[in-house]
């Protein structure tokens, strides 16, 4: 199985700027809580548990399943 490469931080952000998306627009469509993505990208949440962790799953920051997935299996 292949890996995915992982972002920092700043490539998250670099992307987002490259699909022309803020980070409040992309929390909005992602349904995600536009504050916690806005910590997630500036290192406040560490992204280890609940949402921050699914944003920072879904932004290719992390690896690892969401937390709603995991509710599911």
């Amino acid at each position: 199985m292949k890996k995915k490469k992982l972002r920092t931080r700043a490539e998250a952000r670099e992307w987002l700027q490259a699909q022309g998306l803020t980070a409040a627009a992309w929390a909005r469509s992602n349904g995600f809580p536009v504050r916690v993505v806005q910590e997630v990208l500036r290192d406040r949440a560490k992204g280890n548990y609940g949402v921050a962790h699914d944003i920072a799953v879904a932004l290719g920051i992390k690896e690892g399943e969401s937390t709603d997935e995991r509710q599911m299996a």
